[in-house]
């Protein structure tokens, strides 16, 4: 079997719940972050938030991809086109470098038990696969520098070096501190 990368469909809810919640707590951010306001995040309450989420497995863009090692879920990454990432398009502090529509990574999280087994390398060649395949031009991340640090605000937005061996190159910074380190634009360009 190996590995085995999909996008977020209704279908695959459960093994995405699996490996962002797998306590199925209410007040989870499900992911929604960068995806809806603030207010509207609000307005859900706790119990909505999953809901939320269902909804936007069936739009023509998933909101990401779930990776199987083994038909076991391990790893999902949050991406599609920043223009469908409300919060992320109007943000004053992560600013498009240009006007090239690029699909952006904003969330990155491996199941517990299967860190450091090479998930995320999977996970970002299933994601550039998804971006690649909806005709994306690049594919941008955020990530802190330096390495190895967590951010607290979008789970686990990576770090230069883990993009870098994915094929990504630095084209600026952002306005934005994650745990009081820098944000970094990086992009990989497909087109």
């Amino acid at each position: 079997m190996g590995w085995e990368t999909y996008p977020l469909t209704p279908d695959r809810f459960e093994d995405f719940s699996d490996v962002i919640n797998p306590n199925r707590r209410a007040n989870h951010c499900w992911c929604l972050s960068q995806r809806l306001s603030t207010g509207d995040i609000e307005r859900l309450g706790d119990g909505d938030r999953e809901q939320a989420m269902r909804r936007l497995c069936e739009r023509d863009h998933p909101p990401g991809v779930v990776t199987y090692f083994d038909g076991d879920p391990v790893g999902w990454c949050n991406i599609g086109p920043r223009a469908e990432m409300s919060r992320l398009a109007r943000s004053r502090t992560i600013r498009p470098v240009d006007d090239v529509p690029v699909w952006s990574i904003i969330c990155i999280v491996v199941r517990p038990g299967h860190r450091r087994q090479g998930v995320t390398g999977q996970l970002l060649e299933g994601a550039i696969d998804y971006a690649t395949s909806h005709g994306a031009p690049a594919v941008e991340a955020y990530p802190v520098d330096p390495a190895d640090r967590m951010d607290t605000v979008m789970a686990y937005v990576g770090t230069k070096p883990m993009f870098e061996r994915a094929g990504f190159r630095m084209i600026g910074t952002t306005g934005a501190v994650s745990s009081r380190l820098p944000r970094l634009i990086m992009r990989l360009d497909l087109a």
